[in-house]
């Protein structure tokens, strides 16, 4: 299947689960990343504010603020700017994401765990994104383990790659 072929699958497979199931995948996808070494030892870590069909952050972005510096991305044209996360300094963003508020951080070598989402995610770490490239655009930037989140049916055993693609380092699903 082509990238478009599969963005166009996993959307119809997610809308076969109910919300439950999803809560449920995303609980015990989340439980294992917060029992994961490098997020328990990571201080500074890059997450995303989950869209309703993602692996849910919302509360690890609850549990773990003020005890971790978090990071959350932002929409600027066509990039991804990151900016630590305060509970209260967020608003409706692109794509109806709630983004942060904040000046830019961008002493990237201090990022300890990076947790990204995708559409798909295969064996190899490779990652399919949404299509527009904001995440393209952001890894090559990040030195740090790099971690993909995803549901089970979102692991395949192989998604189309190209030479810009970095793959993760691991993907819990």
């Amino acid at each position: 299947m082509t990238k478009q072929e599969l963005r166009k699958w996993i959307r119809v497979e997610k809308k076969s689960y109910g919300k439950e199931e999803l809560k449920s995948m995303s609980d015990r996808v989340v439980g294992l990343l917060e029992l994961h070494p490098d997020f328990i030892q990571a201080q500074t870590v890059l997450l995303y504010n989950s869209l309703p069909d993602e692996v849910s952050t919302q509360s690890l972005l609850e549990k773990y603020s003020g005890v971790k510096n978090i990071l959350l991305p932002r929409v600027v044209g066509d990039d991804l700017e990151l900016i630590s996360y305060h509970p209260d300094a967020v608003h409706v963003g692109a794509f109806g994401i709630m983004e942060p508020e904040g000046a830019p951080f961008t002493d990237y070598s201090s990022i300890d765990l990076a947790v990204i989402p995708g559409m798909a995610f295969d064996a190899q770490g490779h990652r399919l994104g949404r299509g527009r490239g904001y995440y393209d655009r952001l890894l090559p930037k990040l030195r740090c383990k790099k971690i993909g989140l995803c549901f089970p049916f979102q692991f395949l055993e192989l998604i189309p790659t190209e030479t810009h693609d970095i793959p993760m380092d691991e993907v819990i699903q």
